[in-house]
């Protein structure tokens, strides 16, 4: 009778180096998630600590803050996976660590609330650790484990999500905002370290350039499957982030006034911890039984969830359906860069997986301010329900492409 553990021994035991590639990048990708989100606790008093007093500035200046970090690198994302096919996915690897840690420590360092915005652009424009690691890990992992791999490596991206603002949290009170950044700034760079002396990139063929040289989607013999994961990408990060913006609110009709702020806390955290859980698992399980079944199963589950979630009486209930969520959603990221990279030559692989990782930050953008505007308008449990009818547009959607490309 064969052992259950014997597929987890073969990944293991494996020859060639993707495999400390993967581990090296899964730390990497924590370390940079976990230096982009931390600042969430206490961004509104490092931002009165730079000389904004007015309350309504401060709330104004937090967002912007947070947000700029985001903007530029969903804007640079398909130029950094454009120039990993061309020059190489370790050297961007190498750019986006020694860039994050510089311009950490310089954060750390802000005189003035404009300064503390200019360098969050300048982090989102330098980094993309964690985009440029999915680029490295899909190309370079065998087929066979491609879904396993980016699972256990969105698993680490999810993790950074959801230690970063327990992380900052803590620090601060104990050693100071300005030295929380330089130590995440210091932390970053031994992932540099880690990156330049350990990851071993496979090289690529003089045909392989060339290839790259004519550009990517003239590439791309059949282009849908390509449109539906980002598509798909961007309804993941929609579902994610749109109740952002109402869940303080929404929770302060489930429970007391005392709870309110520590619920809403959990229930943020609660489809992180959730995906961060399932990634690897839905991961493997879609090498064996297809990626794309997984992505239509993933966002038929997530909408049916939704529903529930707009009709709750009590936080326990919306944290427990939030962490379902997150089980399932956990599965899209891998499958999503699994079925990109089965589909794209090898030539054009990390620029459309900057495509990809645009789109989702796209969504990202998209996710809370229609939420906002849906919650503020029409209602909050329409919030859900306007969410669950995308996702199950999406998995609608995704059958039929799937449908096309299998008869095609």
């Amino acid at each position: 009778m064969t052992s259950p553990a014997i597929p987890e021994i073969e990944v293991i035991g494996d020859s060639g180096p993707w495999l400390r590639n993967l581990w090296v990048c899964v730390f990497g990708s924590f370390t940079t998630i976990v230096a982009m989100t931390l600042l969430l606790p206490f961004l509104p008093l490092y931002v009165e600590e730079l000389g904004v007093s007015d309350h309504a500035a401060i709330v104004q200046w937090s967002g912007i803050a947070f947000g700029a970090t985001f903007f530029t690198a969903a804007l640079t994302a398909p130029l950094w996976g454009w120039l990993a096919d061309r020059y190489g996915r370790k050297l961007m690897l190498i750019r986006a660590s020694l860039g994050m840690a510089v311009a950490m420590s310089l954060i750390g360092m802000a005189h003035n609330v404009w300064q503390l915005v200019g360098l969050r652009l300048l982090a989102g424009l330098l980094g993309g650790y964690a985009s440029g690691s999915t680029v490295l890990v899909a190309a370079q992992t065998p087929k066979s484990k491609t879904g396993w791999a980016l699972g256990v490596l969105s698993s680490g991206i999810m993790a950074g999500n959801l230690v970063g603002p327990l992380i900052g949290g803590v620090l601060p009170s104990r050693i100071g905002i300005r030295a929380t950044f330089l130590l995440a700034g210091a932390v970053i760079f031994i992932t540099f370290i880690g990156t330049t002396f350990l990851i071993r990139e496979e090289k690529r063929s003089p045909k392989q350039r060339q290839a790259q040289s004519r550009g990517g989607w003239s590439l791309v013999a059949d282009k849908r499957p390509i449109v539906a994961m980002l598509a798909t990408g961007a309804l993941l990060m929609i579902a994610n982030m749109s109740i952002e913006p109402i869940i303080t609110v929404y929770v302060a009709q489930l429970v007391a006034p005392a709870q309110v702020t520590l619920v809403a806390g959990v229930v943020m955290s609660a489809t992180a911890f959730g995906a961060a859980l399932s990634s690897s698992r839905l991961g493997k399980l879609a090498d064996r039984i297809g990626h794309w079944n997984i992505v239509i199963v993933c966002l038929a589950v997530a909408a049916v969830l939704l529903i529930p979630q707009a009709f709750v009486t009590s936080g326990w209930q919306l944290i427990g359906l939030r962490f379902l969520m997150g089980l399932a959603l956990g599965g899209l990221l891998p499958c999503i860069a699994s079925v990109i990279r089965h589909n794209a030559p090898e030539a054009v692989t990390g620029t459309l997986l900057g495509y990809s990782v645009s789109a989702q930050y796209t969504g990202q953008v998209i996710g809370p301010l229609a939420g906002g505007y849906v919650g503020g308008h029409i209602g909050m449990r329409s919030v859900f329900l306007a969410t669950c009818v995308l996702m199950a547009l999406g998995a609608v959607g995704n059958v039929i492409v799937a449908r096309g490309v299998k008869r095609h």
